[in-house]
């Protein structure tokens, strides 16, 4: 578990790029995720599908859980009533999941 001072941009995203690496083992090579802040998570240029986001969110919410000991929802009616959807793409979502630690410290 990282102390909570250590929880920053930098190590979110580690997870996130941790989680797109493992829904990559299991994607075709045309369809995987690029590790970037602008990639596309959902909508039009997305790469996931609902089952492959809905798969990616639970791969990430447990990875959060188990290496800063934070339990975290990505998603609830919060996250799908914003104008700003926290899946469009890898910025949106590491700025959420920044926000929900906060919350949670």
């Amino acid at each position: 578990m990282e102390d909570s001072l250590a929880i920053n941009r930098q190590t979110v995203l580690r997870l996130v790029f941790e989680t797109m690496d493992e829904i990559n083992e299991t994607l075709p090579e045309d369809r995987q995720l690029e590790k970037s802040n602008g990639t596309q998570l959902l909508g039009r240029d997305g790469k996931l599908d609902s089952l492959g986001l809905v798969s990616f969110i639970i791969l990430l919410e447990q990875r959060v859980d188990e290496e800063l000991g934070r339990g975290i929802t990505l998603a609830d009616e919060r996250a799908m009533s914003r104008s700003k959807s926290p899946f469009r793409n890898v910025e949106n979502l590491t700025d959420y999941i920044l926000e929900l630690l906060e919350e949670t410290a």
